[in-house]
């Protein structure tokens, strides 16, 4: 028996070596989106690699690549994402896919903003009838995002009263405050679509072209950090723009609503 158990702890060890593992900083808006549980058992399959999945907003994953505490990072910051690697954090920058923000709110939508016909207009309308906001107000890619379109609307939510509502948390936790007060909140609308305490709230403006929202993946680089993993980021890399995940990303449905849409490119 002893020498069963022995054999069998030598399989399983092996078994283990085998598979290669890295870890991958996402934001919680990728995950709450779902697509992480189509995409990473598909990985497991054609790569024989564990994806260990780190999930903080945009700017946390930014500092863990940062530290080297990840082998690579998927984020949906532009600018965010080019200063990490000026700063020679990451190797590159790679787009993999990308949805569009929307605003969510009470659907009798009492800043109006269904009327609105850009998005700071609609953030105005909301500004100027003090309707309940609520934000993710915790440096992510969707804060950040939130923060330029107050901005050009010339407004600074540090002058905001108290129907201002900074939460300091994830997507999922953030849209469950919205549904809990009947508050306005900008979502991803793979989150908002793939959310299910919906409450009261609806999508009440969407399609300006500033909501844009592009997802990208960055190695972190090796000469910063020569323990990372970057032979397993490169595999993942060439994964994630290939034509099997295209087929995933771009299947992905929610009501028969797509979540993504992959516009990877060869270097």
């Amino acid at each position: 028996m002893k020498n069963l158990f022995a054999a069998l702890f030598v399989g399983l060890s092996a078994t283990l070596a085998n598979a290669d593992t890295m870890k991958m900083a996402v934001t919680t808006s990728f995950n709450n989106s779902g697509l992480s549980e189509v995409l990473l058992p598909a990985i497991k399959a054609d790569l024989d690699l564990d994806v260990q999945l780190l999930i903080v907003g945009t700017g946390q994953a930014l500092r863990l690549g940062e530290a080297g505490d990840v082998d690579a990072i998927l984020v949906h910051s532009k600018k965010a994402e080019e200063a990490f690697v000026a700063g020679g954090y990451g190797t590159h920058r790679r787009e993999i896919m990308y949805n569009d923000f929307v605003l969510v709110g009470p659907q009798n939508d009492p800043a109006t903003i269904n009327t609105a016909e850009t998005a700071k207009e609609a953030l105005a309308q909301i500004e100027t009838s003090q309707a309940l906001f609520v934000s993710r107000g915790d440096d992510s890619g969707t804060h950040k995002k939130e923060l330029s379109l107050w901005a050009a609307a010339d407004l600074d939510p540090a002058g905001f009263g108290d129907w201002y509502k900074a939460v300091g948390a994830g997507m999922g936790a953030s849209l469950n405050t919205a549904a809990g007060l009947g508050a306005y909140i900008m979502s991803d609308r793979a989150s908002w679509l793939n959310f299910a305490n919906k409450s009261d709230l609806a999508i009440l403006f969407a399609g300006d072209p500033v909501l844009f929202n592009q997802y990208a993946y960055l190695p972190v680089n090796v000469e910063k950090h020569p323990h990372v993993n970057t032979d397993a980021a490169q595999k993942l890399e060439e994964w994630l723009v290939s034509d099997r995940a295209k087929t995933l990303i771009d299947g992905y449905t929610i009501a028969g609503e797509k979540l993504f849409t992959f516009n990877a490119t060869t270097p």
